[in-house]
């Protein structure tokens, strides 16, 4: 897959952004990375909203072999092959990929200012505690 067959892909759907990544690109829509794609073939991102329909598809989760085992990467997964046929419905499963990623960027930007909140609580009971052992 090269750069121009991916735009052509992605036409129905809308302006993409097309970066180099591993061994093949990663593809983003308004900053948002949601689809690789990888000599294996595209993967979308997915989540608890959307896997179901990649299930009822026969699609299976993004995997890659290190030396000791296979890793299953569960947030992308394979885009069912008729699509590359299909472009307008092809549109629609990456509206709901670039969907998955967003939710994805909400609730990480949401546990990074819940565990900033806490880490600071935990500095002000320290220095509390230290200035009441001080006092």
């Amino acid at each position: 897959m090269d750069r121009d067959f991916l735009i052509d892909l992605f036409a129905d759907f809308g302006p993409v952004t097309i970066r180099p990544m591993f061994s093949g690109f990663g593809i983003s829509a308004d900053g948002t990375n949601f689809a690789l794609a990888l000599r294996s073939g595209v993967y979308f991102r997915a989540d608890e909203q959307t896997i179901p329909r990649f299930e009822a598809e026969g699609s299976t989760p993004f995997q890659y072999q290190t030396r000791a085992k296979t890793v299953t990467v569960g947030s992308y997964w394979q885009l069912p092959a008729r699509l590359f046929d299909d472009s307008e419905e092809l549109a629609e499963w990456a509206r709901a990929a670039l969907a998955a990623a967003q939710r994805a960027a909400l609730k990480k930007s949401a546990n990074v200012r819940k565990a900033a909140k806490k880490s600071a609580n935990k500095k002000e009971q320290k220095a509390g505690k230290a200035k009441r052992a001080r006092g």
